[in-house]
């Protein structure tokens, strides 16, 4: 019996709490980065007074890494940890797809913590909109802040879509082919996709470093390290949509044909709970759709 049918619910506690922990432990490890490659790295004037500037907890520093303290490891050290707890207690929703392989169980967690973020990104736009027009206050951070969340929500939620087979893509062909000639389409458009992530990471790789390296900043007052950690994260992301198609191609392998149509994206579940809400004075199981009222208009004239 697999995961999903085991645990059919979704949205405990621990769904909300492990995605917000990966957060704030990837949020800490990223702001402190430069610690990390100051101490492995090399030494760099310029990325050292930058690191200065920005080092939250300047007084932890350990003997063996002048750079990265106590909390800085932790955070490193923690990452990982929540990562693999926290696709092992993900639960698959109602209207999400039933494939629940390991992989699987990644990409929502992943989705689950693209969710947290545009939380966290409509906050932060909230924030300023108030002390912008209320107190007339503005931050010199929650643009770019919004900016640098937005980047990561635009990757992660490519991922998430590649999982749930919800992405942009063209049936009218596809669903008229023999299951046989289906398999070869998959196949093809998997092999694409692997070799579009193939040479985007052997042509993107060296500039992305380079960035990641120099810590790159966005050069505004607030001036988060921006190109330093979205362009390598163009290419991860990249890489675990390739892989994701590749487990999506293994998964939907010896699945029968489904035909696509407008009725693929009403959720039978909200339908149902439409319906008892409107209760048997309401439109009950009358046939509301636009063909059946332009019937029944046809037939009164």
């Amino acid at each position: 019996m697999s995961d999903a049918t085991q645990h059919p619910k979704s949205g405990s506690l621990i769904e909300w709490v492990m995605p917000l922990a990966f957060i704030a432990a990837a949020a800490w490890l990223t702001w402190h980065m430069p610690a990390f490659i100051l101490d492995f790295g090399g030494p760099n004037d310029q990325l050292s007074a930058l690191y200065a500037s920005l080092d939250l907890t300047p007084n932890l520093h350990t003997p063996l890494t002048p750079n990265a303290d106590i909390i800085d490891w932790t955070a490193l050290i923690s990452v990982p940890i929540l990562f693999v707890f926290g696709a092992r207690t993900v639960r698959r929703a109602p209207m999400e797809f039933e494939s629940w392989r390991a992989a699987d169980r990644s990409s929502v967690f992943i989705g689950r913590v693209t969710m947290m973020l545009v939380v966290l990104l409509t906050s932060v736009m909230m924030f300023e909109v108030v002390l912008r027009y209320v107190f007339e206050a503005p931050t010199l951070w929650a643009n770019e802040l919004s900016l640098w969340l937005a980047g990561f929500v635009f990757l992660c939620a490519g991922l998430y879509a590649m999982q749930q087979r919800s992405h942009i893509r063209i049936f009218l062909l596809y669903d008229m082919m023999p299951r046989s000639l289906q398999r070869v389409c998959d196949v093809i458009s998997t092999l694409l996709i692997v070799t579009f992530t193939f040479f985007l990471i052997y042509g993107g790789y060296g500039e992305a470093f380079t960035k990641f390296m120099r810590w790159e900043t966005f050069g505004t007052a607030f001036d988060p390290p921006i190109p330093a950690t979205l362009k390598p994260m163009v290419l991860i992301v990249v890489a675990l949509v390739a892989v994701q198609a590749v487990v999506n191609l293994f998964s939907d392998w010896n699945a029968e044909p489904v035909m696509h149509s407008a009725a693929d994206d009403i959720d039978a579940d909200e339908i149902e709970r439409l319906k008892k809400a409107v209760g048997a004075d309401g439109i009950g199981d009358m046939d509301v759709t636009r063909s059946a009222v332009q019937h029944t208009k046809a037939g009164q004239d």
